[in-house]
């Protein structure tokens, strides 16, 4: 595998590419596009390949043989007094999330030496780190507390070796079915067996299809699985991991993100696109018919003194492609504004809340004290938000409607927990929307600044779809210099991502977030296209000697 990038910039570094961010360069500081490559002294008329590879050996810093002490960390990232989230004064730290698959679903640490050549890349266009999946499918597959570490171990000292941070996701739910999934892991076997034997602990809507991306959080507390609760369960998996990794906490392992629901985002499954269940714009579905689910809706209508409003969701809710005019519930003065609706919307929101809590109680025991920031990812979910009851919003969970704030409840959930509100959908502008969908997410990220801010918690941002464009990281940066980012996390990497004018793009990005969300101009002396080569060398077609499997190469050749 390799990969050709074609870049106005160059990545190599007369500096150490990682404190760039702290680096102020004087007018004798040459600009860091016009780095020189040496050329080994004792090539003669090598390949155009092997002189790349060369040229790697020569330009890039050896790798340390051990681990970099806590101090050295710290440094490296501006830790220290002035910082908060890895972030150096002034300027907003920008992740890159991994592949899905970077751990497949056998526990294997997939394409190495790409990874390897591909951090290298990042950390020489300014990148602070990269997030990957941590998925319990993998890890505990093989049977209940029996814990896989070695693929995310060696990811950790690759991350380490190329001066990078890691965002780690306690990725609990399924890979698969969802806008972006490129692979397929789903929840370990023992735990799937369990659901045959008991369905209702997954997810369930009202035509009793079931949802295997996630476990119910009806069954939060319960022993469903093997004798533990789905919170033991949680727990004794972040336990492990911290025992596991507990001296890369704080320094390489910078941030754990903890997952509360598909895709990791704390809301319920009311939009899969699994078999085109789902599709855009529709309102989805509302999740709370499983048996635990119901008995719980029981006991507040009971509480409520309405028994009658504890036999199931609202009947006049719609299916999921429907649009909210085409529903009694959703409908400009539908149900969902009775008191019907409103005692039920705060039952299903509160249920989410708790379980949110929960959770991130479990992580705030296992994680305090280590030096790792907690985050929670929140969903963008911006279709609908021109209307009066938010339809999409509501069925995934957040009872924000034109007249309540829905946000708000759970900024103070995650302030309470010291969690960083992680939102997504950063890069979208109304504008770019169709318009039959009312749209705004543009609207929607200043009310859910407003509502960390209010609640004193850390805002942090993801884009929601692949984009390269200027557009797209232009509106980001102007997202970050109005909401005071605590750290943006780029989704994805990927071949796309490294080709030709997107890398360009996207350096630039890097730059401009350092500086506060500014664009910067590039040198003057960048005037021509260079190559910018990542990539492996085959050991069977290009190499025979064993002990040159896994060499990766990152460098820059002009054209």
């Amino acid at each position: 595998m390799a990969l050709t990038l074609r870049s106005t910039t160059s990545f190599l570094s007369p500096v150490d590419p990682i404190s760039k961010l702290l680096h102020k360069p004087g007018a004798d500081d040459a600009p860091p596009s016009c780095a020189a490559v040496p050329s080994p002294p004792h090539a003669a008329a090598p390949s155009r390949r092997l002189r790349l590879v060369r040229a790697a050996a020569a330009a890039a810093p050896a790798p340390a043989a051990g681990r970099a002490p806590a101090g050295a960390a710290e440094l490296l990232h501006a830790g220290g007094a002035g910082q908060e989230h890895g972030r150096a004064r002034g300027g907003v730290p920008v992740y890159v999330m991994l592949p899905l698959d970077t751990v497949g679903p056998g526990g294997q640490l997939s394409r190495q030496r790409a990874v390897a050549a591909s951090l290298m890349a990042l950390r020489g266009a300014g990148v602070e780190g990269v997030m990957v999946d941590v998925w319990w499918g993998v890890v505990e597959r093989e049977g209940p507390g029996r814990y896989d570490w070695e693929a995310y171990a060696e990811l950790v000292r690759m991350v380490e070796r190329a001066g990078l941070r890691l965002q780690a996701v306690m990725s609990f739910h399924q890979c698969g079915g969802n806008v972006g999934d490129t692979c397929n892991i789903p929840l370990p076997p023992w735990v799937l067996e369990e659901m045959s034997s008991n369905p209702d602990i997954v997810y369930t809507d009202r035509s009793g299809r079931r949802n295997p991306e996630y476990i119910s959080l009806g069954c939060d507390t319960l022993p469903v699985l093997k004798g533990r609760t789905p919170i033991q369960v949680y727990t004794d998996y972040m336990r492990s991991f911290r025992e596991r990794f507990g001296d890369y906490l704080g320094n390489v392992i910078a941030e754990i993100q903890v997952g509360m629901g598909p895709c990791g985002e704390l809301r319920y499954p009311s939009y899969p696109e699994a078999n085109g269940t789902w599709r855009f714009p529709g309102i989805g579905e509302f999740q709370c018919y499983d048996k635990y689910m119901r008995a719980s809706l029981e006991a507040a209508a009971m509480a409520a003194g309405h028994e009658e409003w504890g036999r199931g969701g609202p009947h006049d809710a719609g299916e999921y492609k429907q649009m909210p005019d085409e529903t009694g519930f959703f409908r400009h003065d539908g149900t969902w504004s009775t008191e019907y609706g409103r005692f039920f919307l705060e039952w299903y929101s509160g249920m989410l809340l708790e379980h949110g809590d929960r959770v991130l109680a479990a992580a705030e025991a296992v994680f305090g004290g280590t030096g790792a920031t907690l985050s929670a990812k929140v969903a963008g979910i911006h279709w609908h938000y021109g209307t009066r009851s938010h339809a999409a919003e509501l069925t995934a969970g957040y009872y924000n409607t034109r007249h309540r704030d829905g946000y708000a409840p759970i900024a103070r959930m995650l302030a309470k927990r010291g969690a960083v509100l992680n939102f997504t959908c950063m890069e979208m502008k109304d504008e770019q929307q169709p318009q039959h969908a009312n749209c705004s997410p543009e609207q929607l990220v200043r009310q859910v600044k407003a509502a960390a801010s209010a609640a004193g918690v850390e805002l942090a941002g993801e884009n929601a779809l692949e984009r390269y464009d200027e557009a797209a990281f232009s509106q980001v940066m102007s997202t970050a210099r109005g909401a005071g980012l605590a750290a943006f996390t780029y989704l994805r990497m990927n071949k796309t991502l490294f080709d030709g004018d997107n890398w360009r793009q996207f350096v630039s990005f890097v730059r401009g977030m350092a500086d506060g969300g500014t664009r910067p101009a590039l040198p003057r002396c960048d005037t021509g296209h260079s190559d910018l080569y990542v990539g492996f060398l085959d050991a069977a077609k290009e190499r025979k000697a064993p002990e040159a499997e896994g060499a990766a190469t990152a460098t820059a050749v002009a054209l």
